[in-house]
């Protein structure tokens, strides 16, 4: 399968750069979706955080009658459990690596790094952190499911990487139940992921906002 190249939004900092969250949209959305949170999240000038919005190629989905939309697998069936294709998981995941890579080449440290991503990004976030070859600053994982829980090959970089899963529990789209099945195989795995809960369905909310610039100041200060 030949390698993706993603077309992305980029939100600099007032300053050059020394940090950068690579934030993956949900199912038919764009890198635009998330962009408006930047201000939201209200993060210190001196952490100097460049904001990346990947846009996912546009491919038929099986769950929506085969029609073409922004989306980075194919979703083939919608039970609890979810059947994807995990190939074009996995490619997507490899696509957004080059974008860290790109990162680290610029001159931002590994370390420096947070990956987010919300329902299919989450998914494809958790596959480019967990089996990327350097240890990275995070991991945020939002309405999503550990899809290649089953298939994932691990790094030992990132054995200990900080994880922060965040789900609605009225959520009508991605059961909440998958995103504590994702906490419970972390830990099996021995990871230490933080789980947080939200009144909400399907989306994110002011609480959650703010939840996640504490979590990235924590991780970047």
């Amino acid at each position: 399968m030949r390698e993706l190249t993603l077309e992305t939004i980029k939100v600099e900092p007032q300053r050059q750069a020394t940090a950068c969250v690579i934030w993956l949209h949900g199912l038919g959305a764009d890198g635009h979706d998330f962009e408006p949170i930047v201000p939201e999240l209200r993060l210190p000038e001196y952490l100097s955080v460049r904001f990346i919005f990947p846009h996912s190629p546009k491919m038929p989905v099986t769950i929506n009658g085969g029609m073409v939309m922004p989306a980075w697998y194919d979703i083939l069936d919608m039970s609890v459990e979810r059947k994807v294709d995990v190939a074009q998981l996995t490619q997507s995941a490899r696509a957004v690596q080059i974008l860290i890579d790109e990162q680290i080449a610029s001159g931002i440290a590994p370390e420096r790094i947070v990956l987010a991503g919300f329902s299919q990004g989450g998914a494809v976030a958790y596959q480019a952190a967990l089996s990327y070859p350097k240890s990275l600053g995070g991991l945020l994982t939002m309405s999503t499911y550990f899809a290649t829980k089953d298939s994932i090959e691990l790094t030992d970089a990132n054995r200990s990487i900080d994880i922060c899963i965040m789900h609605g529990s009225q959520d009508p789209v991605v059961n909440p139940i998958l995103g504590t099945q994702a906490k419970s195989v972390l830990e099996t795995l021995g990871f230490h992921p933080e789980y947080y809960t939200y009144p909400m369905p399907h989306s994110v909310c002011a609480p959650q906002v703010r939840d996640i610039s504490n979590w990235l100041q924590q991780r970047l200060s």
